[in-house]
């Protein structure tokens, strides 16, 4: 009998708030360890905010998160240690303009190791070549296409070795061929360095192809959980409005209509 899969990370009714508003509730999702889950949903779901609670920027009001089995740590030296087991593919790159492509892949191993110099140097390497950019080393963000410093920024992510990725909208900006390089490289980079990927993302036809998990949240809540190709057969309304981009149906289009006199949150 083979042995069930580990998981990496597990929500048990989880609620999330943000200044005293709860955006999601009811959140129960386990992710496996090796696998690539993706988590889809229109705008303004909440899918930022669950990637807030993976990194313990934002703590569940309740419920409990685990992490490869250990709860998030609330205080901050913990949580420092912590994040480095977490890899963060920022939506705008995040890439420091004054720093060469090579000495913004080396920022987290300065800042969290005490490498010699000449080992560095050769983790940098290796991360660029892992992205195919060893030989824009040199090279400044300006002289980048957007496809190139994502990679860039993936390279980054991937410094400290973390058994955790997490991909905020990876192909936000991107046209179709930096698209499909970037959607290559997280499959790949999955498999080759055993790692676990969360993927938030609203490309759904673009991400799904990669993925072992589908998960889609709307209305303040997880509204599927399953393989891409439960996804794609399912009936339920919320998930074929958004699937099949119809403006109309129970996601609403329109802002909700406010009393007079009540101020916007």
């Amino acid at each position: 009998m083979t042995a069930p899969a580990a998981t990496a990370v597990r929500l048990h009714d989880v609620r999330l708030e943000r200044a005293g508003r709860t955006i999601l509730s009811g959140l129960n999702l386990e992710v496996p360890a090796g696998s690539v889950t993706a988590v889809l949903g229109p705008s303004g779901s909440g899918k930022s905010t669950l990637l807030a609670a993976l990194t313990g920027e934002l703590e569940p009001a309740a419920g409990t998160l685990t992490l490869f089995g250990q709860p998030i740590p609330r205080g901050m030296r913990a949580l420092l240690e912590l994040r480095k087991s977490i890899g963060v593919l920022l939506q705008g790159n995040g890439l420091l303009t004054d720093l060469s492509v090579a000495e913004n892949v080396a920022l987290p191993l300065r800042t969290h190791t005490a490498l010699p110099e000449p080992v560095l140097q050769v983790l940098v390497r290796m991360k660029l070549h892992a992205v195919g950019l060893l030989a824009a080393a040199d090279a400044w963000p300006r002289e980048l296409s957007g496809g190139m410093a994502r990679r860039v920024a993936l390279a980054r992510a991937l410094a400290l070795d973390p058994p955790l990725m997490l991909y905020d909208e990876p192909l936000t900006g991107l046209d179709p061929i930096a698209s499909g390089v970037i959607t290559g490289l997280i499959q790949r980079l999955n498999q080759t360095l055993g790692l676990t990927s969360i993927i938030v993302s609203h490309h759904v036809h673009e991400t799904l192809p990669i993925c072992d998990q589908a998960v889609v949240i709307a209305d303040g809540r997880i509204i599927f959980t399953g393989s891409p190709q439960q996804l794609q057969a399912s009936d339920n309304a919320l998930v074929r409005q958004f699937l099949d981009g119809q403006p109309d149906g129970p996601i609403a289009f329109d802002a909700p209509k406010r009393a007079y006199g009540q101020e916007a949150a």
